[in-house]
């Protein structure tokens, strides 16, 4: 698949994390091919409220997500990743759109359908449901751009 850089550009973020400034490129899906993709962020929500889990090891509150293992898809990745870090035993996954800060990922929504307990042997202290971000976030400025991105395209 080509990519097409003057049809699918949605937009470039630079944002400060500590003392450094971290280049965010947000792109339409689509603009490259699946098997680029190295990571899932899920936005997710369960029962008309946002789900965020707490890091144990950075402290702080986190939006789901991860690698995407080798052998696995995107759709595999993101639900092993929610079951990891909110014990969702049953989600819809819909793709938002592709980002780039190294490497490509996939930002998703995902639809809690089913959840359970927190699996104590992943990174995940706790979970939360909130209406809005929390406070705490381990990556403030990454998060609040991907929560507003499917914000906003899943209210158009």
């Amino acid at each position: 698949m080509k990519r097409n850089r003057f049809n699918t550009y949605f937009f470039y973020v630079i944002i400060q994390v500590g003392d450094y400034m971290l280049d965010v490129n947000i792109y339409d899906l689509g603009y490259c091919d699946e098997k680029e993709y190295t990571r899932v962020v899920c936005v997710a929500k369960y029962k008309d409220k946002y789900v965020f889990s707490y890091n144990k090891k950075r402290n702080g509150w986190e939006i789901p997500g991860g690698h995407i293992e080798e052998g696995e898809t995107w759709e595999e990745a993101a639900k092993r990743e929610m079951y990891e870090e909110t014990g969702a035993t049953k989600i819809n996954v819909e793709p938002i759109c592709v980002y780039k800060i190294s490497t490509f990922g996939l930002l998703c929504y995902c639809e809690i359908l089913e959840i359970d307990e927190l699996p104590e042997e992943y990174e995940m202290e706790k979970i939360m449901f909130s209406k809005t971000l929390p406070d705490n976030l381990t990556y403030p400025g990454t998060y609040k751009l991907y929560f507003d991105i499917v914000i906003n395209k899943k209210e158009v």
